[in-house]
């Protein structure tokens, strides 16, 4: 059983999606701080210092009534809210996610592209169907001559 898991394990496949996971897993937290650090800043900035992060609707006050400053204050009094701003960063991160494995995807198919056929070394013979050379003048199973 040990030895039919190592072959299992050690196939091309398996080690390339092990990579890809390891390699997406880095890219996804790199894609979470250039949401959370570099994009919503300023953005929260221009709309008048909102800081998505901590953008909260609460359904139900916690033990200490609000209002809450952050989500981590409305956690620990216990409140019940809908993290807004938490959600609209994970939303951001998943589309620019997308949209980065969408260029990969399509970088791929385009190295993947399939050259044009070879042109045909051979042609039907017109009066038996066998294929001979292009440049046969006279078909080698029927005998007919064939047009230029």
């Amino acid at each position: 059983m040990l030895k039919e898991f190592k072959e299992f394990a050690l196939k091309g496949n398996v080690v390339d999606m092990a990579v890809g996971i390891i390699i997406g897993a880095a890219f996804g937290t790199l894609v979470k701080s250039l949401v959370d650090d570099l994009l919503m800043p300023p953005i929260g900035l221009l709309l008048g210092n909102v800081d998505f992060s901590n953008l909260l609707v609460v359904l139900r006050e916690g033990k200490v009534a609000g209002p809450y400053v952050s989500v981590a204050a409305a956690r620990q009094a216990g409140a019940v809210t809908l993290n807004v701003g938490l959600f609209l960063n994970t939303v951001i991160s998943f589309l620019i996610v997308a949209f980065s494995v969408f260029l990969v995807v399509k970088a791929m198919n385009r190295l993947k592209r399939e050259a044009p056929p070879p042109e045909p070394g051979t042609k039907e013979c017109p009066f038996c169907v066998s294929l001979i050379p292009l440049q046969a003048r006279r078909c080698p199973h029927c005998t007919a001559e064939l047009p230029a």
